[in-house]
């Protein structure tokens, strides 16, 4: 059940990152992208702890968030 729930989020970001975000303009304020991050966390962390993480720097991307290279704990 997991891994299904894995590819599920993995399948959400696969068309976010293929469909949607090219349509809008770049703003992301770190590296990686917080979709890339995202996808990251989730392959290396699982679909729950992976999930919190990419949620917590989804929670950090605003004006007054940080900016720069974060990479994947």
């Amino acid at each position: 059940m997991s891994y299904l729930f894995r590819q599920f989020l993995l399948s959400l970001l696969w068309v976010y990152r293929h469909l949607i975000s090219p349509l809008t303009p770049a703003r992301c304020r770190y590296t990686p992208t917080c979709s890339a991050y995202a996808v990251q966390a989730i392959e290396k962390y699982g679909s729950w702890q992976g999930g919190k993480l990419a949620l917590r720097r989804i929670g950090r991307c605003h004006p007054w968030g940080g900016q720069g290279y974060d990479p994947v704990p």
